[in-house]
């Protein structure tokens, strides 16, 4: 719901040929927005996104994510159902609708890692995250080549029919599997239930209670290293994923339907590599290989290094096939990054982690607003060479995050996490000492 308007957009203000029944040629397109119209569209999403990062962590905290997450996804269901009315009555009444689909949005990744908090053992904790972002790659693999295909076949509409009322049903079954933990859960074993507890350690009777320690939040390095790698990550991921079919088309001159295939193969190997990734990033730290802070620094650092290399690259290549390869190889590696940072505010502060990753996505949410407006008023003559500085940029934020990271990313239980948080979370992990927590 959250991607479909990036390949529904191109057929929305495609200039069209129409011959009239006099005889007559005409041009027409359904909209006569601007590469700055069009930024600000596909950024608008980001404009309420921002703002509930930090109230979804705390709700989620209080009230259980399983409940926050399914009401932020149902609400844009709603809300996607509605783009094709606000739209055909003005584009203020898309962006006010993108707007809101991002506020309830907003609520969700706090939510998940509430969720997480609660379900994953030490040991699991990579390999989970990792499979629960299975789906969100998947989720772009499918949506973008069948919006593709929707907009060919039925109408720009019919794509926010489509996905609205999958997202409908998708709630119905939300609410009537998922629990907030397993403690709630009627159909888990009782062995499984005190597996998952024991490993935690934490009575989760006492996460509704706590105290948040905002001061100590705000001026932990270690969450603004979470949170520069995240904004790093927003930018150079969002400005391939809002960004490409327009690229495909301006640059390539690919077709609409077949545009939508194209920009979802990256995301078929990001979907392919990221169970791998979670599970090797576990295995290294189970078997004492490397320390949790060195996995979360060398997947994630490693990975946006490579990626910068390959947007780079993909900048310079002329040849298409070559170009959707670099695309498609740079955001496999990211999924590496996916045991780093995202999964480094459960060994922080697993109390927390649906607080921390708020505060985390509320600045990073920044660079989702000003990639496509940047983007937009730099791509005005749609020239190879603009898009060159597109890219350019996005390497240098990627070059900046991951250098930030590496210094400043830490995965011990800190201090002023809460007392009966996991005590079992570091200790059992492998202890690193001064010099690999340096290197």
């Amino acid at each position: 719901m959250r991607v479909n308007l990036s390949v529904a957009i191109v057929a929305m203000t495609e200039v069209r040929t129409v011959s009239l029944d006099n005889g007559t040629i005409i041009e027409e397109q359904d909209f006569s927005w601007d590469s700055k119209d069009q930024g600000l569209v596909l950024s608008s999403f980001y404009y309420g996104y921002i703002w509930t990062q930090i109230l979804g962590g705390v709700l989620a905290s209080k009230f259980g994510g399983h409940h926050v997450l399914g009401f932020g996804i149902g609400a844009t269901a709603i809300l996607t159902l509605l783009t094709p009315l606000a739209t055909n009555i003005s584009i203020t009444g898309l962006v006010v609708v993108r707007i809101l689909e991002g506020f309830f949005e907003g609520t969700t990744y706090p939510a998940v890692q509430s969720l997480l908090s609660r379900w994953a053992p030490v040991y699991e904790r990579s390999r989970m995250s990792s499979i629960g972002y299975i789906g969100n790659y998947v989720g772009v693999f499918v949506s973008l080549p069948v919006s593709g295909y929707l907009t060919v076949q039925f109408g720009w509409e019919s794509v926010f029919y489509f996905f609205g009322v999958i997202g409908c049903i998708w709630l119905v079954m939300w609410m009537c599997i998922v629990r907030a933990g397993p403690e709630l859960d009627p159909y888990i074993s009782e062995k499984e239930k005190n597996y998952i507890q024991q490993s935690i350690g934490e009575a989760t009777s006492e996460r509704d209670r706590m105290d948040i320690p905002w001061k100590a939040l705000f001026t932990s390095s270690a969450v603004w290293a979470i949170v520069a790698s995240n904004s790093g990550e927003t930018w150079g991921t969002y400005t391939l994923l809002t960004q490409l079919p327009t690229f495909l088309k301006d640059a390539m001159n690919f077709h609409v339907g077949a545009t939508g295939f194209i920009s979802a193969l990256p995301y078929l190997a990001m979907s392919c590599t990221l169970v791998f990734s979670g599970f090797l990033a576990d295995k290294l730290q189970e078997r004492g290989i490397l320390t949790t802070v060195q996995v979360r620094r060398y997947f994630n650092c490693s990975a946006y290094i490579l990626e910068m290399i390959f947007i780079l690259l993909t900048a310079h290549i002329l040849n298409p096939i070559a170009c959707i390869a670099c695309v498609t190889i740079a955001v496999g590696f990211n999924a590496f990054a996916l045991s780093g940072f995202p999964v480094n505010p459960l060994d922080l502060a697993p109390n927390y982690a649906s607080i921390i990753w708020g505060i985390s996505n509320t600045i990073s949410t920044i660079p989702g607003i000003l990639s496509p407006l940047i983007t937009g008023f730099i791509v005005t003559d749609k020239s190879r060479e603009q898009w060159q500085i597109v890219f350019y940029i996005a390497a240098g934020v990627y070059l900046t995050s991951s250098l930030i990271y590496w210094f400043f990313a830490k995965a011990e239980l800190q201090p002023w996490a809460h007392k009966n948080s996991s005590d079992n979370s570091e200790d059992k992990a492998p202890q690193s000492a001064d010099l690999s927590r340096k290197f």
